[in-house]
This record gives C-alpha cells, structure tokens and sequence, in this order.
C-alpha cells in the first residue's frame, strides 16, 4: 500500500473550491472540486473513488493538474469532442441554399452536400443555423 498524498489547502483555495463544487457550470467540474476537497481531508485515492466513483489513477492525476494550475486546472480544456462539420466560412452558402428552399431544409441539406463536398443530417444543418445566426443576430443588435 502506497503513501497517502495529502493535500494542504489555504482558506481562500478551500472557499474557492468549494464555491467551484456549490455553483459549477459542469457536473465534471464539481466533481472534480469535491475529489481535491475529500483529498484535503487526508482521504486516500480508494476512499474518495468509493464515494464519488472512477478510478485511483483518475484521482492521482486530477490532485497532480490542480497542483499545477490551481483551479483552473479542473476545467476542461477547449478543443474536446468532435468537431464541427460546417464552419463559418460555409455561412454564406448555407444561408442561400436554406433561403431558396425555406420550407423543404431537407432539399437544403441534399443541394448543401453536393456543393460543400460534405455528409452531415439535417440536425447538424439545424444546430448551426441555430448557432451563427444567434451569434449573427447578437452581433447586428449589439
């Protein structure tokens, strides 16, 4: 059995922690707040992974970011997930196909494809109208 690694927290790097684990946009992020907090708490690995699930290694590895970086650490970082098919320089094509068959996006979708070049649904096609012409609009009325 190895060393248990403790963590000693400030006052202000508790409070902001537990601020992070109260109000978190995200439920890894809390989660991740809450594993340094039971770790302060001269908590083993095996312990904190018994109440909040994963892994020892998970754990090691979050205690390791947040010593680094701080609380910064235990967000995610930009560029996970998959990438957008459709990007802004697609928006003017986009917004003429969908203007020339309003109604039918399906049909917009088919004529899309063979000109881009590129396969993606109709709930890909909806999801980006959706997100650059929100952005589009907030940016003429701002």
């Amino acid at each position: 059995m190895g060393k248990t690694k403790v963590i000693n927290l400030t006052k202000a790097q508790r409070a902001e922690l537990e601020d992070g684990y109260r109000n978190g946009r995200t439920h890894s992020f809390r989660q991740r707040c809450q594993m340094i907090l039971l770790k302060s708490e001269k908590r083993t690995s095996v312990e904190v992974v018994g109440i909040l699930g994963g892994c020892e290694m998970t754990v090691n590895n979050w205690l390791a970011r947040y010593e680094e970086e701080g609380i910064k650490g235990l967000q995610t970082r930009a560029g996970r997930g998959r990438k957008a098919i459709l990007q802004e320089a697609d928006l003017e094509q986009v917004k003429a196909a969908v203007k020339q068959s309003r109604q039918r996006i399906s049909i917009a979708r088919v004529e899309l494809e063979a000109s881009l070049g590129k396969a993606f649904s109709g709930s890909s096609l909806k999801r980006f109208l959706k997100k650059t012409l929100a952005a589009t609009n907030a940016l003429e009325s701002g």
